[in-house]
């Protein structure tokens, strides 16, 4: 199975250093994640407020890539896929 949502990666600048929404109301992540077409970085789901996947759900932007270092994957929340 292929991930159908490729052409919607862009090349991306990170919105935050760290989750934009926790920075926002004084929260904290456990791991970020960014947006690949509009470089939002949210927290995972492992955090308190997986704003990730809220960023998702609100914009149907569909694959994430780790921001962290030394981590190279990235996530399709569509086709509910590791992508490479």
């Amino acid at each position: 199975m292929t991930c159908t949502h490729l052409d919607q990666i862009h090349d991306v600048v990170p919105s935050a250093a760290g989750c934009e929404d926790c920075l926002k109301i004084g929260g904290h992540w456990v791991h970020l994640r960014m947006c690949l077409t509009c470089g939002h970085v949210g927290c995972c789901d492992q955090s308190p407020n997986q704003h990730a996947t809220h960023h998702f759900h609100e914009t149907g932007h569909p694959i994430v890539a780790s921001a962290e270092p030394g981590e190279k994957w990235r996530w399709c929340y569509v086709d509910l896929m590791f992508i490479k």
